[in-house]
């Protein structure tokens, strides 16, 4: 399976730490062809309604990158109660569909327990929209998980093993029953 990872901020550093730690996971299952997209390294145009062929350049590669993965895992920090602008805009540069059927896992990094529900309120309605198939649970964590070096909490580390487990046996199964779905049509 292909996997896309998503650091989905331009400023900070908590989720990059946690993105990374979930792709020393997802490659040691050796298993996987997995790419990596750092907001942070891509000077995104704003959407403005083209074709997203039309933008070009790294910004299409990057694209293309999401639209070609059978898994997509997103990282996103919460500032003021929101997702922040750079991942809105990634959504908003690709097409309505760009999400059929690819399965996604969330991981959230937060300054405070206040705001958990922004995946719930925010994220998911728009995956739902561009049509992803979405992990239930994510992993949400907070500052005092981390420590200079990346995540210190046990916990976390554990819990993001098990959401790439969970994702990828959930992209499985989806992809089975979508086999079983086109076979019945007999062509």
């Amino acid at each position: 399976m292909k996997a896309v990872i998503i650091s989905g901020s331009v400023v900070g550093s908590k989720t990059r730490k946690a993105t990374t730690a979930l792709r020393e996971k997802v490659e040691s299952l050796n298993v996987h062809e997995v790419e990596y997209i750092d907001l942070k390294d891509y000077d995104m145009p704003f959407s403005d309604g083209r074709n997203y062929l039309d933008y070009g350049g790294a910004t299409t590669e990057a694209l293309t990158k999401i639209m070609e993965a059978d898994v997509v895992f997103i990282g996103t920090p919460i500032f003021q109660a929101s997702i922040p602008g750079p991942l809105k805009n990634l959504f908003d540069l690709l097409p309505p569909d760009a999400l059929l059927n690819k399965t996604i896992g969330m991981i959230i990094t937060a300054g405070s327990l206040r705001h958990y529900l922004v995946a719930e309120q925010q994220l998911k309605p728009i995956l739902s929209y561009m049509k992803a198939n979405i992990v239930p649970g994510y992993v949400y964590i907070l500052d005092q998980d981390f420590g200079s070096e990346g995540i210190e909490n046990d916990d976390i580390l554990f819990r993001l093993g098990a959401l790439v487990d969970n994702t990828f046996n959930n992209a499985e199964a989806h992809q089975a029953v979508l086999e079983k779905f086109n076979d019945s049509f007999g062509f």
